[in-house]
């Protein structure tokens, strides 16, 4: 009998390791956010050799960055989810080259159609790690003072669509 009363840690032990393991390997949509609200004060280049920064980002409305990057699936099956919001918002969609060569980037946006205003390039990746990324593909909208406004981590589902069209057509302060 002392024998069993010695096992009931040893399973409790083994019951909670089971669920701290499925919860480390299933985490949810969104659990990753980012404490920082505010975009990060750095200097892009473009594909197209001028600069960009977005805090603040250009113009004077709220823009979506998105991060993406050729050598990614789950970025190919958002790619008409960005189109559309690229007609939808015209001039206020950006992208993010993230880790990768600007002719990958170039032929993947040839192949799939260019939603994007400008394309800043990120080979090494410290932009998005500024940006808090978890893995592309990531989303931000930023407001034109420079606060991230919405950040969806993977890539855009209808809800997501939703969040971010509401995000960039809500008014100014």
């Amino acid at each position: 009998m002392k024998r069993w009363l010695a096992a009931i840690p040893v399973v409790a032990l083994l019951l909670f390791a089971v669920l701290a393991l499925s919860q480390l390997l299933s985490p949810k949509k969104g659990d990753f956010e980012r404490i920082s609200r505010v975009a990060p004060d750095r200097m892009f280049e473009t594909l197209d050799g001028s600069a960009l920064t977005f805090a603040p980002p250009p113009g004077d409305e709220s823009v979506m960055v998105n991060l993406f990057a050729s050598w990614c699936a789950p970025c190919e099956a958002e790619h008409p989810r960005l189109m559309a919001l690229s007609e939808q918002f015209p001039g206020r969609v950006y992208g993010v080259l993230y880790k990768d060569t600007e002719t990958n980037g170039e032929d993947f946006l040839n192949r799939m159609g260019n939603p994007f205003t400008e394309v800043a390039l990120d080979p090494d990746g410290q932009g998005g790690l500024d940006f808090g990324l978890t893995g592309v593909p990531e989303t931000f909208v930023i407001s034109s003072e420079g606060e991230i406004l919405v950040h969806v981590s993977g890539p855009l589902d209808p809800n997501d669509v939703r969040e971010v069209s509401g995000a960039l057509n809500a008014p100014r302060n």
